[in-house]
């Protein structure tokens, strides 16, 4: 059990990098003040909006080791709790008296405890990451844990009982993307009215401003331009699917690689915002949405990245 479990908890730390506005301490506060009321806490929102770090951070102020379940289609009960697995083979040969030879063998299967199990036999915090990608069903085992305090687990293995009494420092957090993304369940009512669900909506200028300056070392007026022109595209509604900071960020960081200059003039640095936002804000990839969107990040590089306006009008 050491072994599994020294490959499976993690200690939750913040990155050094993290950013933490006031927007972000908000939701921080809100769902330390859910958890301590014995709740726990869903962040749903759209791609982009920080949900998987967030939860990190505020496990990381939980202060209790993590143990992280990514959401996953074939996911059944048995990959959250647990499950017999090999077999314990004990055989003892008898030849004490030569002319009689006395064989016993017995056989009996191992049973393996898996992470959500592991969790609340010691009070560990669980992050279960884009929980709705997994199929309702495999997730009815934590309807008893959430409310009752009680894991159901399909064997005495844990002693007399088939039941587990769950931890008192077991935390337990959830993430999830709209249902109407693909490739997500709608998740069960039942299981959706024992947790705090806090919607997250896309991170206020700011903040996007100081993650991007944090996570790519340009200076604070570059990566304000860079957020600026991202959010003039999300705001003019030319698009498939909407900018996130993750475009932001690929914008930064390919600025330096390239050695590029954020100015309208710099060739090089507006192709890099065609490529990634056209790429970004469309499926399909079809040539007129490249070419609506191509026009109107021209606009906005002109706009926010040129002398007269070093540090970008307000978006």
């Amino acid at each position: 059990m050491a072994t599994a479990m020294a490959s499976t908890v993690l200690e939750p730390i913040s990155l050094p990098d993290f950013v933490e506005t006031e927007y972000i301490k908000d939701i921080t506060t809100r769902a330390l003040g859910y958890i301590k009321a014995g709740f726990p806490v869903h962040l749903r929102g759209i791609s982009g909006t920080g949900k998987t770090t967030l939860a990190i951070h505020i496990a990381a102020r939980i202060g209790r080791p993590l143990i992280l379940i990514h959401g996953d289609e074939e996911f059944s009960t048995s990959d959250l709790v647990g499950s017999e697995q090999g077999y314990n083979i004990r055989k003892i040969r008898d030849n004490f008296i030569h002319t009689v030879l006395k064989t016993e063998e017995n056989m009996s299967k191992q049973w393996v405890d898996n992470r959500l199990t592991m969790a609340c036999k010691f009070g560990f915090t669980l992050l279960y990451d884009e929980y709705t990608r997994s199929r309702p069903e495999a997730n009815n085992v934590l309807l008893s844990v959430l409310q009752e305090k009680m894991l159901d687990i399909p064997t005495t293995s844990h002693g007399d009982s088939n039941y587990m009494k769950v931890h008192p420092d077991f935390t337990a957090l959830f993430t999830s993307n709209p249902e109407e993304y693909a490739g997500v369940h709608r998740s069960q009512d039942a299981l959706r009215d024992r947790m705090v669900t806090i919607d997250l909506e896309y991170f206020d200028k700011e903040t996007e401003i100081g993650i991007v300056q944090g996570k790519s070392g340009l200076s604070y007026e570059d990566a304000k331009k860079i957020v600026n022109i991202v959010r003039g595209l999300r705001n003019s509604d030319v698009f498939e699917f909407s900018p996130t900071i993750r475009g932001c960020l690929m914008i930064a960081k390919s600025v330096q690689v390239f050695n590029a200059s954020v100015h309208r003039d710099d060739k090089t640095f507006c192709q890099i915002c065609i490529d990634i936002l056209s790429s970004e804000t469309s499926r399909i990839g079809s040539v007129s949405n490249k070419e609506r969107v191509m026009q109107i990040l021209l606009k906005l590089i002109d706009q926010y990245c040129n002398d007269i306006n070093k540090g970008g009008a307000d978006a």
